[in-house]
């Protein structure tokens, strides 16, 4: 066992299974002691069982490292704040906070119901903000934590399918910038994760799904191969996640980052790639002329017209 984190105390949502476990169980392994949170529910948030926080604290604790279970929902706002509160009742503290729990339930755009956008939105954007809130609130009476956030492709280059999750996605790089600014000055650092990696929630990608996205260019960053997704296990993503809580990256604040297997990406901030400026309002037939020759170059639609079959 290593002793990076050694005396910190760590919550980890979504920790039952894929990337959340392996977070856990590193953390652990590194001398954390861990709040492993998770409802056991099914991929697309139905159900629940408690046995499958259970079992990775079991396995923490047979490997020698310290570890509890919470098995409240990340998207009720006093449920959180008991995800929260077990850390500090259980071990006195809380240090790092990892948001990692969420579902999938994915449907193009004209099929979506309400329900599928609400439920996606609430464990993944509000279940986010709803655990920052909570802990920020220790960590600035301790002036100083850790929180790292699970973003995605799908929320900051897109994915078919997928409009639920990845405007919560994009949506939790936003608030990661943001809280970053409010919370750095207590020592406490807020950043974002993009991982790829294999795990039961991309097993439900159909084929055809991936077919497009793959034709529609939304892979990720310079650098990643998504035809090698099925090769990387979540256990990659773990150690960047761990490195992120860390005091060696107590600079590190208001970023997000692409990991997949071997590669870790910094991801640019938003900023202007071309510009028209004139002095006065355009008409829009001005724009309509130089469009084309300016701003519009070299863009690619993902989504070109089809022709009906």
């Amino acid at each position: 066992m290593g002793e990076r984190l050694k005396g910190r105390v760590a919550v980890v949502t979504g920790a039952g299974r894929g990337i959340g476990r392996a977070i856990a169980a590193l953390m652990a392994a590194e001398g954390a002691a861990v709040v492993v949170n998770d409802v056991g529910a099914a991929v697309d948030g139905s159900g629940a069982a408690a046995d499958v926080a259970d079992e990775v604290v079991r396995a923490i604790r047979a490997e020698g490292g310290t570890a509890v279970a919470n098995h409240d929902s990340v998207s009720d706002f006093r449920a959180a704040e008991q995800i929260v509160g077990t850390a500090i009742r259980e071990f006195g503290r809380i240090d790092v906070l990892v948001n990692n729990a969420g579902i999938l339930r994915d449907r193009m755009i004209f099929n979506m119901s309400e329900a599928e956008w609400d439920a996606v939105v609430a464990v993944h954007l509000k279940g986010t903000f709803n655990c920052t809130r909570h802990a920020a609130v220790h960590m600035r009476q301790q002036r100083g934590g850790r929180i790292v956030s699970m973003s995605s492709t799908s929320g900051v280059f897109g994915n078919t399918g997928q409009v639920n999750y990845g405007a919560a996605k994009d949506g939790i790089a936003g608030l990661t910038r943001v809280a970053a600014r409010d919370l750095g000055r207590y020592g406490i650092t807020v950043n974002a994760v993009c991982p790829g990696a294999a795990t039961r929630m991309t097993a439900t990608v159909p084929e055809s799904a991936r077919e497009a996205r793959a034709k529609g260019r939304i892979a990720g960053p310079a650098g990643a191969r998504p035809q090698a997704l099925a090769h990387m296990g979540p256990e990659n993503v773990a150690p960047w996640v761990v490195y992120l809580a860390t005091d060696a990256a107590r600079d590190v604040n208001g970023q997000v980052f692409f990991v997949m297997g071997g590669l870790i990406a910094l991801l640019d901030y938003p900023a202007p790639v071309r510009t028209i400026q004139k002095e006065g309002r355009w008409t829009p037939e001005e724009i309509a002329l130089v469009f084309s020759r300016t701003l519009g170059m070299d863009l690619v639609n993902p989504a070109p017209v089809q022709e009906p079959a």
